[in-house]
């Protein structure tokens, strides 16, 4: 994952053209203009940085320019956020087991 990619989302009208993207597959830039109330310039902006990210593909057809999402930036920036809730499932388990032991030592010190 690079700084790119989490600049690239930091934007609210470039992380919507995502969900977008997502949710209703290949679009053309009119369809995600209109889709989310944006000008086709400020639109086909977003989406160029969007590609320079390597978040979105672009396809040619005619005088058309059809986006796609590229899931490999997404699934890079998953698998980093995965590496911090390992550790707190780490320290999640190590508090379990802490407070199971003041627990148990609590009940042996009431039973005495």
């Amino acid at each position: 994952m690079t700084f790119g990619t989490l600049s690239a989302l930091a934007e609210p009208n470039r992380f919507n053209i995502i969900e977008l993207l997502r949710d209703y597959g290949a679009m053309t830039v009119t369809e995600i203009a209109q889709k989310l109330g944006l000008r086709l310039p400020q639109s086909s902006k977003h989406l160029h940085v969007l590609a320079e990210a390597g978040l979105v593909n672009v396809k040619v057809d005619a005088n058309r320019r059809i986006y796609s999402l590229c899931p490999t930036p997404l699934i890079e920036m998953n698998n980093w956020l995965e590496t911090f809730i390992q550790i707190k499932e780490e320290q999640f388990d190590q508090f379990e087991e802490l407070l199971k032991r003041v627990q148990s030592n609590e009940n042996i010190a009431k039973n005495n």
